[in-house]
């Protein structure tokens, strides 16, 4: 959780376009700021993969009202809403977006590309998403942005309490490049979240930032439960690295429900305008 996921910038830049407050192009180069390239296989479409330009356009097209993420981990499938098919995709990606309105959800594949025997600067990522069906339902265990924000205060301390217990607090090397990190994006003003979000979505996805990286300190890696074996801050025993995992597992779980919770903010308030209007 040191970083955005890729989902959270589509669904974020997207819900801007869709809303007519970015253009098409920005919206595209919002989401693909951290990659080379993004593409997308749209449903029905034999021409092969296209732009993240004109994938949104058709989705537009197609019906699409507001876009959410879902970020499941084996146990806890949030924000998916079936069938199994697409979940079990979701589930293996560790991430999707939902296209509310067309019955579509997004789900991508990451792959490294470039010249073989490559300097690492010369490899560059790209992505491609699958457009696959999704049932319009209620999506799975997602929280209100006020139900967050108090989860997270509790869960901030809890995480804090956790790694003062254990004594990996602020120790070790890795936990230093951790916090150095997430103090120099913080120092960047890095936008957040696109245009017409709330500020109170922008201040849940702060602090659930904030927790995770608080998490990732204590697996050492940056990994999470359900996200690989971290190191687990340096040399401890088998028992210690359970008790660690099991004080740490509700946090991380907390704080990828608040991320979801922030995402999705914006496509649930355009669905209540919505709404509001028709009635």
């Amino acid at each position: 959780m040191l970083t955005e996921p890729r989902s959270g910038r589509l669904a974020a830049w997207g819900n801007a376009l869709l809303a007519g407050l970015v253009s098409p192009d920005e919206a595209a180069e919002r989401i693909a700021a951290q990659d080379a390239r993004h593409r997308v296989v749209l449903p029905g479409d034999d021409g092969g993969p296209v732009g993240l330009t004109l994938a949104l356009g058709r989705l537009r097209s197609l019906g699409a009202v507001g876009l959410r993420v879902a970020l499941p981990v084996p146990g806890h499938p949030l924000g998916l809403s079936g069938p199994s098919e697409f979940n079990a995709r979701a589930l293996e990606a560790e991430e999707a977006v939902l296209a509310h309105g067309t019955a579509l959800g997004l789900v991508p594949s990451v792959r490294e590309a470039g010249p073989v025997d490559a300097a690492p600067e010369d490899v560059h990522t790209e992505v491609l998403w699958e457009c696959l069906p999704v049932r319009e339902a209620p999506p799975a265990d997602v929280p209100s942005l006020a139900e967050a924000e108090r989860e997270l205060a509790d869960a901030l301390r809890e995480a804090t309490e956790a790694l003062t217990r254990l004594d990996v607090a602020g120790s070790g090397p890795v936990a230093e490049a951790a916090l150095e990190a997430y103090r120099a994006r913080m120092e960047a003003g890095r936008q957040l979240l696109a245009p017409g979000y709330p500020p109170r979505a922008v201040r849940v996805l702060e602090l659930a930032q904030r927790v995770g990286t608080l998490v990732s300190i204590a697996y050492g890696d940056g990994a999470a439960p359900g996200g690989g074996v971290g190191e687990h801050g340096g040399a401890v025993s088998a028992a210690e690295m359970a008790a660690r995992a099991e004080a740490l597992r509700p946090v991380e779980r907390t704080a990828r429900r608040a991320q979801v919770a922030a995402y999705n903010a914006y496509a649930e308030e355009l669905e209540r305008r919505r709404e509001g209007g028709q009635g």
